[in-house]
């Protein structure tokens, strides 16, 4: 049986799962550049989710003059202090903590790699696995998550692939 284009007589793994989850989230993003989406999950449950954007009760940048790295030619992966908006990691680990939530020991399923910032986040949170689909080209994040021993898996589509390094 088909609903639109879900086959709806195929299970997804929970990789899959998650992973489409995290694409449906990224959507909520306020971002003007990239739509990031994020899932923290532990034992198959979900704990938090968070997408990239300004936090609660700011004005997005679309109603404030448009995207302020934009405006200032910052290229991507520098500069994160020049940006209104925090990435979907960063609030999805803030929105476990709000709720009360630990997240030690947990699964990070996130559309893009973490940056260096989220990837310290990440790493004194207690997070022990991240997969994600989009590279995002951070030796330094790559460098540090590894040395963690956080183990990184990129997804490609339907399969997993364990990797070191992108």
């Amino acid at each position: 049986m088909r609903t639109g284009s879900i086959d709806v007589n195929i299970r997804p793994s929970w990789d899959e799962y998650f992973m489409e989850i995290v694409y449906l989230i990224a959507k909520r993003s306020t971002c003007l550049r990239r739509k990031v989406g994020a899932v923290i999950v532990k034992d198959n449950r979900i704990l938090a989710t968070g997408y990239n954007g300004v936090p609660a009760g700011i004005r997005h940048c679309d109603e404030c003059g448009g995207c302020l790295r934009s405006r200032l030619n910052v290229p991507s992966g520098e500069r994160h202090e020049l940006c209104r908006g925090l990435h979907a990691e960063q609030n999805a680990i803030i929105q476990a903590a709000f709720h009360g939530t630990s997240v030690k020991g947990s699964t990070l399923y996130c559309t893009t790699m973490p940056c260096i910032v989220c990837a310290k986040m990440i790493i004194n949170a207690g997070i022990q696995k991240i997969i994600y689909a989009e590279l995002y080209d951070d030796p330094l994040a790559l460098e540090m998550l590894n040395e963690s021993g956080i183990r990184m898996e990129r997804f490609f589509h339907s399969t997993v692939h364990t990797e070191n390094c992108p």
